[in-house]
């Protein structure tokens, strides 16, 4: 379990505090290169799921959050009992850990930048505990993204149905520390199914 609650708290951190310094020193829309223009911080702010993508409105914001804290309260349980287990796989835990870590990272978004941040605009940064309150309640605030790594840029040819002659982009969706531990988590998941089956 500390091997676990190690790699918890060490993505989380990471991941609040570039968040926290994007959201205090950049201004909605503004980016630095990382590597020229094939990787670079963009600051967005999307109100729903991972990737920039949405889900409903207010509501549907509420359901998210509440979804993603029943379903880290559940992990949790569950590698707490993976980890007494004589049988425990360390990259089964490992896949876990890195999920339920970036789970809560978007998670705290979520909950509390709302109440905690004043608005960023395009022209402006946030400031933290404003006099007027934050930008939103608890439960509704926007989670901070920022990795944009447009790899390969062009055009569809245009004799390609729907799309021909539009702008194509590799890899388009903005993303955080918090999206990347998830992503990366699942995949090995995936990957490893069968052999972390065979122990579990």
């Amino acid at each position: 379990m500390k091997k676990s609650l190690i790699i918890i708290f060490i993505v989380l951190i990471a991941d609040q505090i570039l968040k926290i310094w994007v959201k205090l020193n950049m201004c909605i829309g503004e980016s630095i290169n990382i590597f020229g223009d094939k990787c670079m911080l963009y600051f967005v702010e999307n109100p729903g799921m991972a990737f920039g993508m949405k889900f409903g409105e207010d509501a549907g914001k509420l359901i998210l959050t509440l979804i993603r804290i029943a379903v880290v309260t559940m992990l949790l349980i569950y590698i707490i009992k993976l980890t007494k287990s004589k049988n425990c796989k360390r990259g089964l835990v490992i896949c876990l850990s890195l999920i339920i870590a970036g789970a809560l990272g978007n998670i705290l978004d979520s909950v509390f930048y709302g109440a905690l941040f004043g608005p960023s605009t395009q022209s402006s940064v946030a400031t933290f505990l404003p006099e007027g309150g934050g930008y939103g309640k608890l439960m509704y605030g926007k989670v901070v993204d920022m990795f944009y790594c447009p790899i390969i840029r062009g055009f569809w040819p245009n004799w390609v149905p729907i799309v021909g002659g539009q702008v194509f982009e590799f890899f388009r969706p903005i993303f955080n520390i918090a999206d990347s531990a998830v992503t990366i988590g699942v995949a090995w998941l995936l990957i490893g199914y069968r052999r972390f089956s065979k122990h579990h």
